[in-house]
Formats: structure tokens, sequence, C-alpha cells
């Protein structure tokens, strides 16, 4: 019994050891970590604060929304609306591989995609996996918390009006820079300027505290055009049915404020959807009205008489002898529809006759003639400021021979754009006064200068009138009520070796109301199909129908009330 119990005293006093050994080495422990603590705390104290930081702590963009573009009265002609993107850190999702497939389901995209995408940048920390998403398909990717995908807010820019202004409205990139018209001519007054802020982000990297706003975001700002969009939509309903009517190549039409120089419509067929990512190609996306340049044809000959009276060649009385009808210069033989024997200059104009601006061309000393064409802007911009715009081409008188002189008198051996012809009409509607054009809204009209005198341009309008009364070119242009002064083209197309035996451009430019005139139209139709292809016959009614409904609508009150009917002129404002 006592051996028994000296073998258990000396059990106890192992099992004491022991524990002792245990409660030493866990207290050393504890001293251990107790101490690193504090030396953590204390020495290593602001290291670790970055690191945690580095970690949680990230500089976010504040997007800022590019500026809206209105129409002279303020609607809106494209916004920036809020969508959000959808970013991965290929690192961090790359952990989570098991979650791939929701991802790839909500996205509707394939694994061989995100796959190629990661092993493609998965060295970077930012990489967007779908841009410009509906904010409830961003909201529902978000909420799965996958790691390492996030969302941006961004901006995304909508046309309301679509093809009816995309012409001169433009079209951003997805990142919002301007890369076609009105957006790429004034991007850098409608680019804002994105802000930053400094946040504290969960796990899942959401934002769960705004730390500190580094820079505020700067708006882009507004950018009010001198379109009026109801005058747009009109000159835009009215030239695409015109378009396929005649199954033409291509149309353009332009409407000019004569009082400020503003642009109030420019449409251009074919057009095209902004608001989708296939926006046709560069010939559909082209402003044809602005960039594109042609032949103009006999809409040329009141510019011609215009420099005959100006140079004091000829008077508004003088009489032109045009038999026999054709009229040899060099070896080269200009001839008219028929003999029109002795007639005036309104009668040259009203008939059209090439023999008579010829003669009159070749009694003016060219340089006159250069000269007067360049200050009417033939050769130069309009001053729009619109990317792309064409100067057209006149050449130095120092190249012209009689027969280029003659043919420049109809309108041949020079090119011009349709807003630079409409430009060349406002002088003669503004009694002989010249303007840059604008594309801006305007309070009071810019800088002019005179190129041809009052009487001139008087003189020359008044001729016009014939061109739309009964035995002239354009009887289709005739607005009831209103006196109207044009010129109708119809030029032919230049081929390898001449020109085109079937192929035109149509063309009508003219002014209204004619005893003071306040609106410019000029109307171009490429290559008509079918019978009709003269400019009084196709492009003459577009005139019409659009300046009708321009006028009432900017209520010009009528200039011979004399003949107004109710009826025709309500359906011809309605088109």
């Amino acid at each position: 019994m006592a051996a028994k119990a000296r073998d258990m005293s000396g059990q106890g006093s192992m099992f004491s050891w022991r524990r002792r050994m245990v409660v030493g080495a866990l207290m050393a422990g504890f001293l251990v970590l107790g101490g690193r603590v504090i030396d953590l705390q204390i020495n290593h104290h602001e290291f670790l604060m970055n690191e945690a930081n580095a970690r949680h702590l990230r500089v976010v963009r504040m997007p800022a929304h590019r500026g809206m573009i209105l129409d002279r009265h303020g609607e809106p002609l494209a916004i920036s609306t809020p969508v959000s993107s959808i970013w991965i850190h290929p690192a961090e999702l790359s952990v989570d591989k098991a979650r791939w497939p929701e991802l790839i389901k909500a996205l509707d995209m394939s694994e061989g995609r995100l796959r190629h995408t990661i092993a493609q940048r998965g060295d970077r920390e930012f990489v967007y996996l779908r841009r410009h998403a509906d904010p409830a398909l961003a909201r529902k990717i978000i909420k799965l918390g996958i790691r390492g995908v996030y969302q941006q807010r961004e901006y995304r820019r909508y046309y309301p009006h679509a093809e009816v202004s995309a012409h001169v409205v433009g079209i951003t990139d997805i990142d919002e820079r301007g890369r076609e018209g009105s957006e790429l001519a004034f991007d850098n007054w409608l680019t804002g300027r994105d802000g930053a802020k400094r946040v504290m982000r969960d796990r899942l990297g959401r934002i769960i505290e705004d730390v500190e706003r580094i820079r505020a975001p700067r708006q882009g700002r507004e950018l009010r055009l001198s379109i009026d969009q109801r005058l747009q939509y009109l000159a835009y309903r009215e030239l695409k049915a015109a378009a396929k009517r005649h199954r033409a190549r291509s149309a353009s039409m332009v409407l000019i404020d004569v009082l400020t120089g503003e642009v109030l419509a420019v449409v251009n067929q074919p057009s095209y959807n902004p608001n989708t990512r296939r926006r046709g190609n560069s010939s559909t996306r082209r402003n044809r009205a602005i960039t594109d340049v042609l032949e103009p044809g006999s809409t040329m000959k009141p510019f011609t008489i215009a420099i005959g009276l100006q140079s004091g060649q000829v008077q508004a009385d003088s009489r032109i002898d045009t038999s026999p009808g054709t009229f040899k210069v060099g070896r080269h033989l200009i001839r008219d529809h028929r003999n029109y024997g002795t007639i005036d200059l309104a009668t040259v104009i009203m008939k059209s006759s090439n023999v008579g601006v010829s003669r009159i061309a070749l009694s003016v000393p060219p340089q006159d003639m250069w000269l007067i064409l360049s200050q009417l802007g033939f050769g130069n911009t309009t001053g729009s400021g619109f990317p792309g715009e064409s100067p057209g081409i006149l050449r130095h008188y120092g190249h012209w021979g009689d027969i280029h002189r003659a043919t420049l008198a109809y309108g041949y051996g020079l090119s011009v754009t349709p807003l630079q012809l409409a430009q060349a009409y406002v002088a003669i509607a503004n009694d002989g006064l010249v303007q840059a054009l604008s594309l801006q809204r305007v309070d009071r009209p810019g800088k002019r200068r005179r190129v041809l005198s009052e009487d001139v341009a008087l003189a020359v309008r008044t001729m016009m009138e014939g061109v739309v009364g009964p035995g002239g070119t354009a009887g289709k242009a005739a607005i009831p009520g209103y006196r109207v002064a044009g010129k109708t083209g119809t030029v032919r197309k230049p081929i390898a070796g001449g020109y085109s035996e079937d192929r035109f451009t149509a063309l009508f430019a003219g002014l209204a109301p004619a005893s003071k005139p306040r609106l410019v139209g000029v109307v171009v139709i490429d290559e008509p199909g079918g019978e009709e292809y003269y400019g009084g016959q196709v492009a003459a009614p577009v005139f019409r129908t659009v300046m009708a409904g321009a006028l009432r609508l900017l209520g010009v009150a009528p200039d011979r009330p004399q003949d107004l009917s109710p009826g025709p002129v309500a359906r011809l404002a309605r088109g």
C-alpha cells in the first residue's frame, strides 16, 4: 500500500509539472503576442494603416456629363443619359472561378471570351467587360457579389430626333468625344471635366463611404444651334419624300434666315440613325449640303446678270441678241433650247438662256467677274465652322480662256456646296450685302460687306420673279400669297471625257417674300430617275412646300395677298 501511495504521489507531481509547463508555455505565447501587438501598434502603426488604406481606399472618377445641344428654341437635339459600365479586376476574378458561369449567363457572353479577356489583360487592375449597360442589368450583376466585378457610372449620348437632325448635330464615340458634325466642331465647348474622390470600399468592392472629394466635376456647357427643329423636320420630310419619289441618288436642302445669316435647316438624303451603333458608312453620315461640291448650272445666271450690271457692261433695260439660238466660242458651240431672238435681261433669266448670259460674261473683264464671284463667297468657306466644309473651286481668272468665261456664266467650270450657293443668294436677298453664315443662334447679324449695289440686287431679284411666274421654268415653286424669286438648274453630271447625256443634278435656289426677303432656300436632287429630271420639275416643288410652311411658322406676312386663297396655302403649309 505504501508503495502504491508513493507511485501515485510521483504521478501527481509529474502531472503538476506538466501542467505548469503548459501554462507557462501559454503565458509565454501570450506575452510574445502581446509584445508583438504593442510593437505593431506603436512602431508600425503608420505602415499598417497605409497598407489597410491601400486595400480599401480608392480614388474613383466622378464623371461629368457632356453639355446638351439644343435648337434655337431650346428643343433638345443631343442629351447625355446616365448608364452603367461593368468592369473587372482580372486577378481578383481569377480567384473566384466557380462564380464565372453566373457572370457569363448574366452578361450573355461566352466563357471563351471571358477567359481570353482575363488572359490578355491579367496584369491590369481595370478592364471593361460591358460598356454602357442597362442600369437594371448592372444592378443585377453587382448583386451577385462576385469578387473582382464592379460597376462604373458613365454617360451615353442620345439624339431625340434621330435621323432628322443627324447630319447637323453629328455623333460622339463611346467615350463621348465628338466625332462628326456639331459634336466635333464644338467638342471643347461641350466636353466637361471629370472630378475625383477618395472612397472606402468593402471586400466586394462596393463603396461604403465617401472619404474625401479631391476635385469637383465640371459639367459640359450647353450649345444652342441656329437650327429651328420645326423647319428641320419639315425640310427633312419633304426632301425624303422627293428623293424616294424620284429615285434620287442623294438630295440636300438648306434654309437660311436672311436677317441674321443663321442656318435654320440643313438636311440630306440618305440619312442615318445616330442612336444605333450601326450608323452606316461615311457616305451616309456625310453632311452633303456642306461638304460635297457640284457644278451649280443655271443657278449661276442671276450672278452673271448681276456682275454685268455692277460692271456697267449692261443696263437693266439692255437687250441681248441670242439669235439663232446658238453661240460659237472658239471651237465650242453654246446652245439654247430654242431661238429666243433679241430679249431683255429678265427674259434671259426667265428662259434660262445660255447664249444670253455667255454674251454678257464675255463683255465683262475677267478680273472683275472673278473678284465679284470671290466676294460672293465662291471658292471660300461660308464661315459656318462646320467640320469638313468645302470651299468649292473657283479658278483664278489668269487661267480662264473665253470658253471658260462663257460656260462659267451658266454654272459649269466651277464647283460649289449647296450652303455656299445659299450664301450667295443671301447677298441678292440682302440688297447686295454678304455675311458669314452661322450654325449657332445669334441675336444680331454679324459683320456684313457690300459686294453688289442695292439697285443691282433689287433689279436681279425682280428679274428672278419671272422664273416662278407664267412662262418661267419654275412655276411649281410659286406660293399663293407671296412673291417668290428664284432660279432653276439642271446640270449634266461630269464623267470621264465630258458630261453624261442621261445623268443630271436638279437644283432650285430661291427667296421669299421677294419684296422684303426673309428666307433663302436651296434644294439639290442628285441623279433623279424617271422622266422628270429638270430643276423646275423635281427641286422646285420641295422648295415651295418647305418655304410655304416656314413662312407660316415664322409669321411672315404675305406680300401678295390679292391672290391668297386659304385652302391652297393651308395645304402647302401642312405639306
